[in-house]
């Protein structure tokens, strides 16, 4: 493999926005592999109502079960402490060398992304293709990047992109707006009702046999 792209997340739990959101990024950026990869101690959420770790994980796995090009990675729940984006950038890098690494991240992420551990390290480590759907921004501006990155950037007019000084590409893909969100999912499993055709038909059997987002779901 030589073109590697990470989506990470909570994936609680994982639904077919982001599955296509995935699909979508892996082919528009020509890449061998996306890597889904969950967190395990999401540093910038409330714990409360996020399922185990381990959970996630599988049923991302099952979600994607042959399907080539996706693959779920546990780089996150194998090293303790909360998940921070630039420790998985950092040691994916390590492991692949000079190969092409892409982070996708979505576009409400990207716009907190100052607030994230080391951010300006993580323009510096890989290419960031920043993800939107209908009717989110056509185009990324310099004041969409933050402050303390900003002076590293400079704007490629014909690729609509921004280069860092490290060569590293920031770039802007729309993909299919599918309007599913993982709270709503919780909310849906949480009041009984159906959420067939929100996830896949695995992730819809694995929920319901670990009872997970019920009133008193299980916590191991």
């Amino acid at each position: 493999m030589t073109r590697i792209g990470v989506l990470g997340g909570t994936f609680n739990p994982v639904h077919l926005g982001h599955l296509r959101a995935a699909e979508e990024v892996r082919e528009g950026q020509a890449l061998d592999e996306m890597l889904l990869v969950p967190a395990a101690v999401p540093p910038h959420k409330d714990a409360t109502g996020i399922a185990p770790a381990h959970h996630r994980l599988r049923m991302l796995e099952l979600a994607i079960a042959g399907r080539p090009g996706l693959r779920a990675a546990r780089l996150e729940l194998d090293r303790p402490g909360p998940s921070y984006s630039i420790d998985t950038l950092r040691a994916l890098r390590g492991e692949i060398g000079d190969r092409r690494l892409v982070f996708a991240v979505g576009w409400d992420a990207f716009r907190e992304i100052g607030t994230w551990k080391e951010h300006t390290a993580i323009f510096a480590t890989c290419d960031v293709v920043v993800v939107t759907r209908p009717p989110g921004p056509m185009r990324l501006t310099i004041e969409d990047i933050p402050v303390a990155a900003k002076e590293a950037f400079c704007y490629d007019p014909s690729s609509e992109s921004f280069r860092h000084a490290s060569g590293h590409v920031l770039s802007l893909q729309r993909i299919t707006a599918l309007d599913i969100s993982a709270a709503a999912i919780r909310a849906h499993v949480a009041a009984g009702r159906s959420i067939g055709f929100l996830v896949p038909a695995a992730v819809e059997t694995y929920i319901e046999a670990h009872r997970l987002y019920r009133p008193g779901d299980v916590t191991r």
